[in-house]
């Protein structure tokens, strides 16, 4: 099979629209509740937010695992997907009552199960793609399912934009109109995510997909229960691509979780200014995923990384140097954005290549897992180094720049999960056919 199912690979994408559709949603409102309708200091409601970045460590993984094993008449990722978002979507409404009615410990329990829930399926819906998709069409089809994802969290900032009455303060920081109510934004976004996974359930039959796609006769190098038995120099690779996971995604994270404070310290700028370089960069990220797709799918997964990480580093040491707002960082920032979606479009099909179509939600916990881990550890390194290096927030692009630099050698000495290209490959199935 040398064609991707692009109508497919989209409606698959729905599940990742749901999903990223919630986590926009989560991160703007939740510690906005949390410190406004329940009075916690920001302390308490930053280590609040911080809930599910250490349940995903634990239960993405197991939960790929799990899935990876399941068998049923609607598939083995489906029923986790659906039943998940369903439970999400109840969660979400129960949340939105105890708001209203501000009992923060119904609240709080609420929201606890839902970041539960939420880890419960989101390594099934990622999985989802590798099962139905030949191995040299991933990274295409993973630069279409990142498209559709991200589409989900433009709506959800839509939605906010116009549900929710805000201000702004001096320091130009987006604040919403205490006392407003809450709930009609739940219902829009939970309905959002039932649709989406709905519209999924009802239009790919998962089982069928599967048996149509050629994915598990493809399977090569498998024991006898039929998960992929890897060799030393595969797990090498794994275990490179996985710190490089960790190391990029710290200098990301890095930069995006500080920026506004670096704007303030550094620049003596307000928010929306450090919002306007950071949407550029996600907007070029959107429209240069298919290219990337497409790209890489002809020179390779691990020169299209090793792409992005140069980019991002030189862009991250150039950022250094400018000593004051300037619209120059608009470019950098949108280099920025192409850097991060060469990487996102090919680093996870390179992890899933080396699994078998018995244990693509294992080795998508794996990912999940090393890039989690950086969003918990990087705030905190991070702001130790600004707090006690005599450069202060200028230590944040040299921060950045030295955890890409780390990736880049890491990648260097990765020999598996890239893929042939594929004019190559099909060149290769003819004269095999001859």
């Amino acid at each position: 099979m040398n064609k991707l199912n692009t109508k497919q690979t989209v409606l698959i994408g729905f599940a990742f629209m749901s999903i990223l559709c919630f986590w926009q949603f989560y991160d703007q409102v939740i510690p906005f509740i949390l410190e406004n309708t329940f009075g916690l200091k920001t302390l308490l409601a930053n280590a609040i937010m911080a809930i599910d970045n250490v349940l995903a460590i634990f239960m993405l993984p197991l939960f790929g695992a799990i899935s990876d094993r399941t068998k049923s008449p609607l598939g083995k990722r489906t029923p986790y997907i659906l039943f998940g978002t369903i439970g999400a979507v109840i969660l979400m409404i129960v949340m939105a009552y105890f708001q209203k009615i501000a009992v923060f410990s119904g609240f709080i329990t609420s929201l606890i199960l839902l970041l539960v829930v939420m880890a419960i399926y989101r390594t099934p819906a990622v999985a989802y793609m590798p099962d139905v998709t030949p191995k040299p069409l991933r990274s295409k089809a993973n630069a279409i399912i990142n498209l559709v994802g991200y589409l989900g969290g433009i709506f959800a900032t839509v939605v906010m934009m116009f549900m929710l009455k805000s201000t702004k303060t001096a320091s130009g920081e987006t604040v919403y109109a205490s006392g407003q109510s809450f709930f009609p934004v739940f219902l829009i976004i939970a309905g959002f995510m039932l649709v989406s996974v709905l519209v999924m359930v009802f239009t790919v039959k998962e089982n069928k997909a599967v048996a149509q796609s050629g994915v598990e006769t493809e399977e090569e190098t498998t024991n006898q229960t039929g998960s992929k038995k890897l060799s030393k120099s595969e797990f090498q690779s794994l275990v490179l691509i996985l710190l490089s996971v960790f190391f990029w995604y710290s200098a990301y994270n890095g930069v995006t979780t500080m920026f506004s404070r670096y704007c303030q310290n550094v620049w003596n700028t307000d928010l929306g200014t450090s919002s306007g370089y950071l949407l550029v960069a996600t907007v070029v990220a959107i429209a240069a995923f298919i290219p990337l797709g497409f790209l890489s799918n002809r020179f390779g997964r691990k020169k299209a990384v090793l792409f992005g990480v140069v980019l991002m580093a030189v862009c991250y040491l150039a950022a250094f140097f400018i000593k004051s707002e300037t619209p120059v960082m608009y470019a950098v920032f949108g280099i920025i954005g192409i850097g991060w979606a060469s990487i996102n479009v090919n680093s996870f099909p390179m992890v899933v290549e080396l699994s078998s179509g018995s244990d693509v939600g294992k080795y998508t916990g794996y990912y999940y897992t090393f890039s989690m881990a950086a969003q918990i550890v990087t705030p905190l390194l991070s702001g130790f180094i600004v707090d006690n290096l005599p450069l202060g927030y200028k230590a944040l692009f040299p921060y950045a720049f030295a955890f890409m630099a780390l990736a880049f050698i890491s990648m260097c000495f990765v020999k598996h999960g890239d893929s042939k290209p594929q004019v190559k490959q099909v060149v290769m199935d003819a004269v095999s056919a001859d």
